[in-house]
Parts: C-alpha cells; structure tokens; sequence
C-alpha cells in the first residue's frame, strides 16, 4: 500500500497578521523614517507606535468582547450604541458632581444590562443574534440621544480625562487597562474549563446540552461581557474627546471589532476563538488607520483600502484559497518552462 501523501501542517492566523503588520510598518517606513521612534518627555512616552496603541485600545477592548459572543456562534451589532449610552451616562452623572467611582460603575453596570437585555432574546427566547442585536443597535442610539438630549455634553474633570490621556510609569493608561484585561480574559478562558464550554456550544449547542453543559447561561454570559467591554470603551471614548457625543460615538465600531476578531482566526460560525488573534486584528486595523493619515488618504476613501486589506488577511488565511493560488501558480509555472 503507497504512503498517505503528505501535507503541511496549516499555518496559524497569526503568521498572516505579523505579515500584514509588517508590511504596513515597512510602508510606513518608507514614507517616515521615524515611525518607529519613541521619546521620553516629561517621564512620558511619546511616538506613533505609542499613539497606535493608545487609539487602537478602544478597538482591542470591543474585539475582547466580541471574541467571546462569536465564540459562540453569535454576533453584537449593538456594542456602537452601548458606547454612545454608558458616554451619556458619564457626562450627565459627572454634570451632577456624582464620584467618579459611581459614574463608572453605572456605566459598566449599563453595559452589562444591555449584554443581558441582548442574552434574554438571543439565548432564552431563541431570537437570531444579529436580529436582536440590530434591535439594540438602533434603539440604543436613540435613547443615548435622548439621554443627552441631542446635545454634545462637554466633560470637565481631570480624573476622568485622565482614563484615556493619563500615564502610569511612562506609559498611557488606556492601553494598560486593556492589555490587563487581555491577559485575565486569556488566563481565565484558556486556564478554566470555560473557553472549552464556549468553544462546544458555539460548535455545537446542541450537543453541547446533552453533555450537560447550561448553554444558554454560557451564551448570556458572553453578551454581558461584551456589553461590559463595549461600556468600558464608551468611558474610554468620552474620556478621550472630554465629551458626550450621542451621535457620533461608537459608530462603526461594531464593524471594527468584527473585522479585528476574524482576522484574528475566530470562526465566524463559532467553536475556535483566538484572544490573541483579535488582539492583533485590532492593531492591524489602528495601524491601517494611521497609515492612510499618513499616506493622506481622504476620509471617505479611507474604508476601502481597510476593506481591501482585511479582504487579503482573510483570503490568505484560507486554506481554500491558498491550495487554489498553489495550483495556478504552478500552471503558470509548468507553462512558462
């Protein structure tokens, strides 16, 4: 009997993101030699690899929330409006000189209302993720509206600024924060049984029942924490602008988060997630973001080249696409000899 042919092990996800952010950094270079510098002033570090760090850990916190929903198999439309709420909620209660510790706390709790609110349709009563997620989608803008009542409310305190423009031992606060979270989540899913119970209910809930796993608490659960992760970026938002915009904050957002999560080699059909894949999704994507700064990209282009680059990252991911490259390449090849 002839030997199985043999085959190259898949390369991880991860290969390609090091590749594309590379590339961009090489691009980068090209335009600027010192995109890569950083500098000391004042005990603070400064530079365009800090400031894509510090812009970008909004994005990387949404990504960790939306790790964990797509997991499952689902998706949160509804993380843009989160943001626009809990920043409402923070520039009203910090209007009426409530602490700061309460303000923050309302707004998590917010978000993690909203995660569950997301839960109960999705996980008990059996409603499609992105129906009911686009239900809060679209209410939760309005009610932020109203909240704010249509108006941009300007934030002054300088514990709260400090949230997204402070530093700790040099370095921004912001990215801290959610490289710490980071960390947890990845401890706690890839130490504890949970990322097993999330990655068998989103492969396949409901053998995953049978098992005796409670999936729909499992479900509910990574709705919460993404509404909480979306919250925390809202504070971050508001603290970064000194302001409330109801309108404006958070939106698109959810299609960032999407895009760094699958990038990042999360199944968009649920049962394999990468904390760290989307950690790197949603660098690639800020960096993107400064590049087109930097290149003088006009803004209403700027979606396009993102789109084309997320379009490549996903293309060389797949084994498909690749395997189909492989062989025209070598056609192309045997003709030309």
């Amino acid at each position: 009997m002839s030997a199985p042919e043999s085959r190259s092990a898949p390369r991880s996800p991860l290969i390609w993101l090091l590749a594309g952010l590379a590339a961009l950094v090489v691009v980068n270079l090209a335009k600027n030699s010192a995109f890569l510098s950083i500098t000391l002033h004042d005990g603070h570090l400064y530079g365009i690899p800090i400031d894509i760090l510090n812009q970008g850990s909004r994005t990387m916190l949404l990504a960790l929330g939306m790790t964990l929903v797509i997991a499952t198999g689902g998706v949160d439309l509804s993380v843009g409006s989160v943001i626009a709420i809990t920043g409402a909620i923070c520039a009203l209660l910090l209007r009426e000189s409530h602490g700061l510790a309460f303000t923050l706390t309302a707004a998590l709790a917010a978000g993690a209302v909203a995660g569950a609110a997301n839960a109960l349709l999705i996980a008990r009563l059996g409603v499609q993720p992105i129906v009911a997620t686009l239900i809060l989608m679209v209410a939760g803008r309005g009610i932020a509206q109203l909240l704010a009542d249509g108006q941009v409310i300007v934030i002054a305190h300088p514990a709260f600024e400090f949230l997204a423009n402070g530093f700790i031992a040099g370095f921004p606060f912001a990215p801290l924060v959610v490289g710490a979270l980071y960390l947890a989540t990845h401890f706690l899913l890839r130490r504890t049984a949970l990322g097993l119970f999330l990655e068998a209910v989103g492969d396949n809930e409901l053998a995953s029942r049978f098992a005796g796993l409670a999936a729909a608490r499992i479900k509910a659960l990574a709705y919460v924490f993404c509404g909480a992760c979306a919250a925390l970026t809202g504070v971050f938002t508001a603290a970064n602008i000194r302001a409330a915009d109801a309108h404006r904050a958070g939106e698109n957002a959810e299609l960032d988060a999407i895009f760094a999560v699958v990038v990042g080699g999360t199944a968009l059909t649920g049962g394999r997630f990468s904390i760290l894949g989307s950690f790197l999704g949603a660098l690639l994507i800020q960096t993107l973001t400064t590049t087109m700064y930097n290149l003088g990209v006009a803004p209403a282009v700027a979606p396009v080249p993102k789109a084309l680059l997320i379009l490549v990252v996903s293309l060389v991911q797949s084994e498909k696409f690749r395997a189909i490259a492989s062989r025209a390449f070598r056609r192309a090849r045997n003709a030309t000899a």
